[in-house]
């Protein structure tokens, strides 16, 4: 894992939601591309504000369930047809109505775990280690009552100082420059 050193970014500290959002809105129109918002419970509104609706997850589930469906009847052919073939009354060795439910089972499987595994690998998590663990403000009160707006320095728009009054213009509690 690099090292990086410097400012990670600026952090926003706002009371309400509707404050978040406003100053999200403005942050996007104005030009900046690489931010997030943390928030103690879901605001949808702050998604919308990010532009954040593209995920990967459903074509993950779709494509294990695909698989698991090809790993279940796969296995159930080759055990009844080449593995261990049993000729019970004359019926047929490839006997598909017999092969559906553990089919179904195995496309459950696979959907499942591979929408946990995907959501998981595309949250980057398990995260143990992030940049605004370090700030105070948020340590105190990100999973309980306040809403942070943090504008990475990855952006190319980004300066300390302009994004600086960019973000005071809000009225925020607190603006604080986070480091790596």
């Amino acid at each position: 894992m690099p090292v990086y050193e410097g400012v990670y970014g600026l952090i926003a500290e706002f009371n309400t939601p509707t404050e978040l959002v406003n100053a999200t809105k403005a942050a996007h129109n104005a030009g900046y591309r690489r931010m997030e918002c943390y928030t103690p419970y879901p605001v949808e509104e702050a998604a919308e504000a990010l532009h954040f609706h593209k995920t990967g997850v459903p074509l993950m589930c779709l494509l294990g369930g695909i698989m698991g469906l090809i790993t279940g009847y796969g296995m159930e052919i080759w055990v009844n047809v080449w593995g261990y073939p049993l000729n019970i009354a004359g019926r047929p060795l490839f006997s598909w109505p017999a092969f559906v439910i553990p089919g179904y089972e195995w496309t459950i499987l696979f959907a499942g775990l591979s929408a946990a595994f995907g959501m998981l690998a595309q949250n980057g998590l398990p995260q143990l280690y992030h940049p605004l663990f370090n700030a105070a403000n948020f340590r105190d009160g990100a999973t309980t009552d306040k809403f942070f707006l943090c504008l990475e320095a990855h952006d190319p728009k980004f300066s300390v100082t302009e994004t600086r009054v960019f973000l005071e213009g809000f009225s925020p509690v607190s603006v604080v420059e986070v480091d790596h």
